[in-house]
């Protein structure tokens, strides 16, 4: 059984520190107010029980809320009075520097909320280090002087969540959609050295890699780039194959026919596709950004987003060449081929690809193989987007948010080159429990709390405000985003809609159940769901009309933020059966993990509140190895097609170094805390397994904290007996 410091280390439960910490504060008060020996024991023993039954490690804070409690149910009073004396002279203390003990414990590899607060970032690499370092000292800035205190209180009592606070203190926005054809066109600026439009298609792959490593380092969110952009420069390069062959066969002395000339190129022109989708993969992947890790970034697979014929062809060569590479997988340092995190791939499911007998149904069958060998990619309907997003189709920034429509001064819409400014999300959850189930009460805080998150969110905006180009060249004056005047401020693009700004939410599934007693699934539950949904979209649009600024709805990807809300729930309100028993909440409008509901049921139900989240969103099924059953997978993603926007398949694809086995890596409980370990061998050992799973629409692959591990354990499968044939 083990306690979390205030440093974030854990630390093996003591008991006698309890005990000793509550005979100093008996010793300060007169004979008569002493507690007993045995009181002080009791009291001790008592909090040992209470954390021996809980499946997480208590916070040392939360213990000392419960030595509090305990001594004044034994009457001690002044005991009480003078222990919480001195605990707020040690606060005082600790409140003249916050950030020292939080640093030194993450230097040295203690600081366990810091090792598992990012699945895809190495705590024990300098610069990653370096960058948590950074954070450090950008939160308590933020802390002590950026955020307003009732903002700060709540994000602290986990009411709402202000994301990011790590990179608040300077002018970042979160995730964007990179304008590459703008770049790659026009030419752009990359550390200060100009790059000309590329004359090959390998090239222009390059520039890209080198633009997204740069665009990583000026942002802390995900970024989508189309392969669209790219797929001019493959008839670039076939011209100057044309070129080259016929010139080597005229010195040659060969006299050969067009078609052997254009069978020659072509060929070139494959190896080419090949090596410059294997540089995007492997560069992506190698790369490392300024907080040292990979780039969040994410490739679009749209056949339509280009015309009709040679180009769009040119596109799905790419597009097949990509899915080859990513089933193929990449090397772990045992020389195993295993399922790399990034970047993550979505296509496009349309009109020309998904029955049978489609022009490029072939290609959708491979994209089902690679989903099912390495979860990705995802998918999105165009059918259904069209719908929603007034006959539009594209991409999301990273994994799941989505820009609104907008539209320039000639009316044309406009999506690559834009961006969001920040997420604040509300604990629906908290929301519920604080009302007691009244429902008049449940709306009336509903409102308060949305009106905190407006603050919380102006506050994200106001320090866009008057950010000069020059803090990112390559993103406001280069072409990624806009291009800028060195020195010009980039406020135009925080108006009219050309950015968003995001409303999060998350636990509606646990908001319902403990409003109305039922799932949100629940026929009779599902109305109060779909209204709290409406009255956050009303929210967000009241605040769009009286700002002009394109406030949008965002189902909130949580990663270790489901585990704080969680502490904070059972903090605040206790163990509620179905609401706050979990170490963790559901992620924006989800059914719960744990709930019985096969795949179809699942997206169909949830495609509802999907229309509902406009700034982003994605649902996913819970399938086992489908390698040997692509039919299923194939009717999984025709399903999505036809009912739900944005979806995906988590699929399972772990590796044991120590045995070689090749499969689902399981978690097991270890003196109550969950470890992962080998199902063949016993191997519990993080740094000689490669684990990779779905935790908020990126892959994961360095591990997660107690309450996203728990909430991997428990998932459900959402596919079994499903039909085989289409």
């Amino acid at each position: 059984m083990k306690i979390l410091k205030r440093s974030g280390a854990e630390e093996i439960f003591d008991i006698t520190k309890i005990t000793a910490a509550i005979q100093k504060a008996n010793n300060t008060v007169q004979a008569y107010d002493k507690m007993t020996r045995q009181q002080i024991l009791a009291i001790s023993q008592h909090i040992e029980e209470y954390c021996s039954h809980m499946t997480r490690a208590l916070s040392v804070e939360e213990i000392q809320d419960m030595v509090e409690e305990e001594i004044m149910k034994q009457g001690a009073y002044n005991v009480a009075k003078n222990y919480i004396k001195y605990r707020y002279k040690r606060a005082m203390v600790r409140k003249s520097n916050t950030t020292d003990e939080q640093i030194l414990s993450l230097l040295e590899f203690d600081n366990e909320e810091v090792k598992q607060e990012n699945s895809n970032k190495n705590p024990a690499i300098n610069s990653v280090q370096r960058d948590y370092m950074a954070g450090e000292v950008s939160k308590d800035i933020t802390r002590r002087f950026l955020l307003p205190d009732d903002v700060l209180e709540a994000h602290e009592k986990g009411i709402i969540h202000f994301h990011d606070a790590d990179y608040f203190a300077q002018h970042m926005h979160n995730c964007c959609l990179v304008n590459l054809e703008d770049m790659l066109q026009n030419g752009t600026v990359i550390s200060e050295t100009m790059i000309e439009k590329p004359h090959s298609f390998s090239t222009a792959c390059n520039i890209a890699t080198q633009s997204i490593a740069q665009i990583a380092s000026s942002q802390y969110g995900g970024q989508s780039i189309t392969l669209s952009h790219l797929a001019p420069f493959v008839q670039t390069s076939r011209e100057k194959y044309l070129r080259e062959v016929r010139e080597e066969l005229a010195e040659q002395g060969v006299n050969a026919s067009e078609e052997e000339i254009r069978g020659i190129a072509e060929s070139r022109v494959r190896r080419e596709i090949r090596q410059g989708v294997q540089m995007i993969q492997y560069q992506v992947i190698t790369l490392m950004t300024t907080n040292g890790q990979a780039p969040f970034v994410t490739v679009f697979m749209y056949l339509d987003e280009v015309p009709e014929g040679r180009t769009r062809d040119d596109l799905a060569l790419i597009i097949e060449e990509m899915l080859h590479q990513r089933i193929k997988g990449v090397k772990n340092e045992k020389g195993i081929y295993i399922t790399p995190a990034f970047p993550k791939l979505i296509y496009v499911l349309e009109e020309d690809n998904i029955t049978p007998g489609s022009k490029y149904w072939d290609l959708t069958v491979l994209a089902a193989k690679c989903t099912a060998k390495r979860m990705v990619p995802d998918y999105i309907s165009e059918k259904i987007m069209k719908k929603l997003k007034e006959g539009n189709c594209y991409t999301c920034m990273g994994c799941r948010s989505f820009l609104t429509v907008y539209r320039d001064e000639n009316g044309k819409e406009k999506f690559y080159g834009r961006f969001n400014q920040g997420v604040v999300t509300l604990n629906l959850v908290d929301v519920a429990c604080s009302s007691g189930g009244d429902l008049e009460l449940f709306y009336k805080i509903l409102d308060e709390r949305l009106n905190l998150c407006y603050k919380a969110l102006m506050c994200r905006h106001n320090r866009l405000k008057g950010t000069p180009s020059d803090v990112a060249p390559i993103l406001w004056q280069y072409g990624a985003l806009a291009r800028l005047k060195k020195g010009e401020k980039i406020d135009k693009l925080l108006y009219n809609g050309y950015s968003t700004i995001s409303l999060g939410y998350a636990g509606l599934c646990e908001c319902t159940r403990y409003m109305t007693g039922k799932s949100h699934t629940d026929p009779s539950a599902t109305p109060f769901a779909l209204d709290v949904m409406e009255r956050l979209n009303a929210a967000c649009r009241i605040w769009a009309d009286e700002t002009t600024i394109a406030f949008s709805l965002y189902g909130t990807p949580l990663e270790s933020t489901t585990y704080k809300f969680a502490k904070c729930l059972q903090k605040r309100f206790g163990i509620i059966e179905g609401v706050t028993d979990k170490n963790y909440i559901t992620n924006s409008y989800h059914v719960h993990v744990t709930e019985d509901i096969n795949a179809f049921d699942k997206l169909t139900f949830e495609a509802q509140f999907q229309r509902l989240s406009p700034g982003g969103a994605i649902s996913y099924v819970e399938v086992p190895n489908m390698q040997n059953n692509i039919p299923a997978v194939l009717s999984v993603m025709q399903h999505i097609y036809d009912n739900i926007m944005y979806a995906e398949l988590n699929t399972k694809s772990d590796y044991c170094q120590v045995c070689g086995f090749d499969g689902e890596i399981c978690i097991v409980e270890d003196d109550g805390k969950l470890v992962w370990e080998c199902p063949n061998c016993g191997n519990r050992d993080e740094n000689k397994m490669n684990v990779a799973r779905r935790t908020c629409g990126y892959i994961g692959t360095q591990f997660w904290n107690q309450g996203r591990t728990q909430e991997i354990r428990d998932r459900v499968m959402h596919l079994s007996g499903v039909r085989k044939a289409l």
